[in-house]
C-alpha cells in the first residue's frame, strides 16, 4: 500500500458534500482509506489519526482542499482528482440550476424581500456573518455549530434588541409558515405552536400531531443551548411572545432537556402569563414544579403531542403512558420472542440518530432496568469507556460529535449505524436491538432501505449460535415527507422489524421483554 495526496489552493467546497464524495472513493478499487476535505484542523487531526497525513497536507490552510488517500500503488491520482471533479459536478447539479449567490449582499440584491437567513458554515465563520445578517433586520436560523456560549449570547442579545428570531446555534428543525426548514417533517398547518430546544424531540412532537389529524402553525428552534444560564432561554421567551400573538396559534408547546433551574423558573413565570395554553416537556423535568405554575407537564414525547392534540380540539387532557395498539396483542407479540432466546441473550443496545430520542429512550428503561451505559448516559459511571464497544444495556446517540468527526449525521449518512448493528449483532448475549427511523427533509433518502442488510446480517448472526435477535424500530415520519413512508414501513416489516408508533411505544414493548429476561 502507499500514500498518495494533493492539495489544491483556496478552493472551498462545503463539508457536507466532500463527506459524500469520500463516501463514494471509499467504493472505488484499490482504495483502503480516504479523506476528502478543507484543510481545517479537525481534518488534519482526522488525516493523522488514521494515517493518512502528508507534508503537503500539513501545510495546508482552512481555505484550502485537499484529498490523500491509502491505496494500491496502481492508483492514478489524476483519474482520482478527474473521479473528484465529475462527483462534485454532480453535487452541484443535482442542487438545480437556479442562481446561487457567494455573499449575503448578493443574496439580498436578488431577494430585497427575504425576512429570514439560513446559516450552514463552519462555526468559526459563523458569528461574524449572523452578525451581518442581524443588522440587515433577517430573522436567522443558524444550523451551524462549535459556535462559542459567549458568541451566541452577543448574537441572541442584538437579536432580542431588534426584535429578530436568532434560532441556533445547532438549530437543526423549524417550519415556519408551513416550510420545513432543515431536518423538519412536512407536517398539516393546524392551531399548535411549537418552540423547541430539541431537533428530533422536537419532530417526534410534531409528526405525532399530524398522525392524530391535528397540525401545527409555526414551529420555532432555539439551539440546544438556550436553556443554559449563560443564555436564559432568551429565544424560548421571544418564541413564547411570537406565538401568545399569532393569531393562528391557539395551544403552545415547549420542549427541551431540562433547563437550569434558575432559567426554568423564568420560562414558567412567563408562561404563567400566558393568555394561551402552554404544554411544557422539560425532558426529565420536575412535574409538580411545572404544574405549579398552570403548565401542563408531559410524561414522555407522545404524551405532549396528545396533550397539544386534545387541547386543540377543546378536550381536557389526559396521561397517554401506554399503547396505541391493543396491549393483548402487544403482549402476545412479546411472548412470541420470547420463545426465541437463548439462555445467554439479555440485553438492549439501542442505535439512535436522534438525541432527543434516545435520551427518552433511556429515561423510560432507566425507570424499569436501572441505569443504561451510554455515550451520553445520565450518571457519570455509566460512561461507555469506548463509544464503540457497547457494554450490557446500551443505549447510543450516534449523532454525538465522537462518531460524526470527518463524517455527516448518521440522520445524512446511516452506513456507521449499518455497521454498528453487524458489530451488536456478534454479541450472543443481546437480545434486543432498538432504533430510530427518522424521515423528513435533511435527512437520507431512503434510511430504512439502508438498514434492511445489516438487519439480516445481524439476525443471521444471531440465528447462527442459536439465537434470535429482536429488531424494534419507530418511524418518525409523515406520509407528506419526501421518503416514501409506506415503502419505508414495508421495507422494515418485511425484515422482520417489529414497527411501534412512537419512539416511547417501542421503548415500552422492549421493556416488556427485558423484564422478563432479567
Amino acid at each position: 500500500m502507499t500514500l498518495k495526496s494533493h492539495v489544491k489552493k483556496n478552493a472551498y467546497y462545503d463539508s457536507v458534500v466532500l463527506m459524500q464524495v469520500t463516501k463514494e472513493l471509499k467504493k472505488t478499487e484499490g482504495i483502503q482509506e480516504v479523506i476528502v476535505g478543507m484543510g481545517t484542523d479537525l481534518n488534519k487531526e482526522l488525516a493523522e489519526n488514521l494515517g493518512l497525513l502528508t507534508e503537503e497536507i500539513k501545510n495546508a490552510t482552512a481555505n484550502d482542499f485537499f484529498v490523500t488517500l491509502e491505496g494500491e500503488e496502481k492508483i492514478d491520482m489524476e483519474e482520482i482528482l478527474l473521479k473528484i471533479k465529475e462527483l462534485l459536478n454532480q453535487k452541484k447539479t443535482s442542487g438545480g440550476e437556479d442562481y446561487r449567490p457567494a455573499t449575503l449582499r448578493s443574496a439580498m440584491k436578488v431577494m430585497p424581500e427575504a425576512n429570514l437567513a439560513i446559516f450552514s458554515i463552519p462555526g468559526e465563520y459563523a458569528f461574524d456573518e449572523v452578525k451581518k445578517a442581524l443588522e440587515q433586520d433577517l430573522h436567522v436560523m443558524l444550523f451551524s455549530d462549535n459556535v462559542s456560549i459567549e458568541e451566541e449570547k452577543e448574537l441572541k442579545e442584538l437579536a432580542q434588541e431588534k426584535g429578530l428570531l436568532m434560532m441556533g446555534p445547532d438549530c437543526g428543525t423549524a417550519i415556519i409558515n408551513h416550510t420545513p426548514l432543515a431536518f423538519a417533517n412536512v407536517v398539516k398547518p393546524g392551531n399548535i405552536g411549537i418552540v423547541g430546544a430539541s431537533g428530533t424531540g422536537t419532530q417526534e412532537v410534531s409528526v405525532i400531531i399530524d398522525k392524530l389529524g391535528a397540525g401545527v402553525s409555526q414551529v420555532i428552534g432555539t439551539g440546544g443551548r438556550d436553556l443554559k444560564e449563560e443564555i436564559g432561554g432568551t429565544m424560548m421567551l421571544m418564541g413564547i411572545d411570537a406565538l401568545e400573538k399569532d393569531e393562528k396559534t391557539e395551544v403552545i408547546v415547549l420542549i427541551s432537556k431540562p433547563p437550569s433551574e434558575k432559567v426554568a423558573h423564568k420560562i414558567l413565570e412567563r408562561v404563567k402569563a400566558c393568555s394561551k395554553p402552554v404544554i411544557v416537556d422539560f425532558i426529565d423535568g420536575d412535574r409538580k414544579m411545572i404544574e405549579s405554575y398552570g403548565a401542563y407537564a408531559c410524561i414522555s414525547l407522545e404524551d405532549t403531542a396528545q396533550k397539544a392534540v386534545a387541547l386543540s380540539k377543546g378536550e381536557k387532557p389526559k396521561d397517554f403512558d401506554g399503547f396505541s395498539i391493543d396491549e393483548k396483542l402487544i403482549d402476545k407479540m412479546v411472548e412470541n420472542e420470547l420463545s426465541k432466546y437463548s439462555q445467554k441473550q439479555r440485553y438492549v443496545r439501542g442505535l439512535y440518530t436522534g438525541g432527543t430520542l434516545a435520551e427518552e429512550a433511556q429515561t423510560i428503561l432507566t425507570e424499569s432496568i436501572g441505569e443504561i451505559f451510554s455515550n451520553k448516559p445520565k450518571k457519570p459511571e455509566r460512561k461507555l469507556a469506548n463509544v464503540f464497544k457497547s457494554e450490557k444495556h446500551t443505549v447510543v446517540d450516534l449523532g454525538e460529535d465522537e462518531f460524526t468527526i470527518g463524517k455527516p449525521h448518521p440522520m445524512i449518512d446511516p452506513s456507521g449505524r449499518a455497521d454498528r448493528i453487524v458489530e451488536e449483532g456478534r454479541d450472543e448475549e443481546v437480545a434486543v436491538l432498538l432504533m430510530d427511523m427518522v424521515l423528513g427533509y435533511g435527512a437520507h433518502e431512503d434510511p430504512a432501505g439502508e438498514m434492511i442488510e445489516s438487519i439480516q446480517q445481524a439476525k443471521s448472526q444471531m440465528e447462527s449460535v442459536n439465537g434470535h435477535l429482536t429488531v424494534v424500530a419507530s418511524i418518525c415520519g409523515t406520509e407528506g415527507d419526501p421518503q416514501d413512508m409506506e415503502e419505508s414501513r414495508k421495507k422494515l416489516e418485511d425484515a422482520g422489524v417489529i414497527l411501534l408508533p412512537s419512539n416511547a411505544q417501542a421503548v415500552k414493548f422492549v421493556e416488556k421483554i427485558l423484564k422478563r429476561i432479567q
